[in-house]
């Protein structure tokens, strides 16, 4: 069956990483970033409106998931090396500067490419995925910011998370789905396709070492913190839209607020009957605040 993608191989800053295209090689560049624990299909219903719209589409598999290589050890997904695939696949597609667009995990990684390599980003799209600066803020001070952040510290656990996400075949992958998304969200085409991506060899731990790589990295911060270092610098200069499903089991929707000493060229569009997987929940309005702002 034909599809309005194509599958590509790209080697970047080291790493074999597989991505899907779409669009006209000269129209301008938006780079794709997924979540935890999805792959590049989880923009299937975003890749085709943005080529339609006159955007050249990049979505790879983030290193360690899906098709893409997974380096051995936590120090391969430290967010420097993340940042640093995004810019790589940009210069891989021969340009200076891309729009990117990031959901959860790929909204992390956006937003530090922008925080960390500004240079490279035109325009800025998150999708529920906070800021660094707000997160740990409201983590310092919301009770229930950090109760619904636990499951980020039983991930720092060796081999159990990875027995319990990847017990038969997969399907804690898909209770989690399940338990996270309204129930049209995704179907049993969507639930064995995320299950297969996230049992392949050896890609749940590297899903997971994500979070333990950032966890050391909070932890490094605290201690610099604590004996007079500077806190690293989170402003982002790039014009910057965060797209927000309200019903969002593991993130407070007051993260959407008090960002303006970080992200002065912002805008928050909130959908109140949308989850975490806003992009699958309400695919058409999505897509059309994607085309519009990356269009200006």
């Amino acid at each position: 069956m034909e599809t309005p993608w194509t599958h590509e191989q790209a080697v970047v800053n080291d790493v074999r990483l597989h991505c899907v295209t779409a669009g006209d090689e000269a129209d301008p560049l938006v780079v794709l970033l997924h979540g935890f624990p999805e792959f590049w299909y989880s923009w299937r219903r975003q890749i085709p409106a943005l080529a339609d719209a006159g955007f050249r589409v990049v979505a790879p598999d983030m290193r360690g998931y899906n098709r893409s290589e997974k380096p051995h050890g936590v120090g391969s997904y430290a967010v420097e090396r993340l940042v640093g695939d995004v810019a790589g696949l940009i210069d891989h597609a021969d340009r200076e500067r891309a729009h990117v667009v990031g959901h959860d995990w790929g909204g992390v990684v956006a937003w530090e490419t922008a925080i960390r390599r500004p240079e490279v980003v035109d325009r800025l799209a998150v999708l529920n995925a906070p800021h660094p600066g707000r997160y740990r803020e409201l983590l310092r001070a919301n009770p229930e910011q950090r109760r619904r952040s636990l499951y980020a510290l039983y991930f720092q656990l060796p081999w159990l998370p990875e027995a319990t996400l990847g017990a038969l075949g997969g399907r804690g992958i898909t209770a989690m789905l399940r338990a996270t998304s309204n129930p049209e969200t995704f179907d049993a085409t969507d639930r064995r396709r995320f299950r297969r991506a996230a049992s392949r060899p050896g890609a749940l731990t590297a899903m997971l070492n994500y979070y333990r790589a950032l966890f050391r990295e909070g932890v490094r911060e605290e201690v610099r913190a604590l004996v007079g270092g500077s806190r690293p610098d989170r402003e982002v200069r790039a014009p910057t839209l965060l797209l927000w499903g309200e019903d969002d089991a593991a993130l407070d929707v007051s993260l959407t607020e008090g960002l303006g000493e970080w992200v002065p060229d912002l805008r928050v569009q909130r959908l109140p009957d949308a989850t975490h997987w806003v992009q699958n929940d309400a695919p058409g309005r999505v897509n059309e605040s994607l085309v519009a702002f990356l269009g200006e």
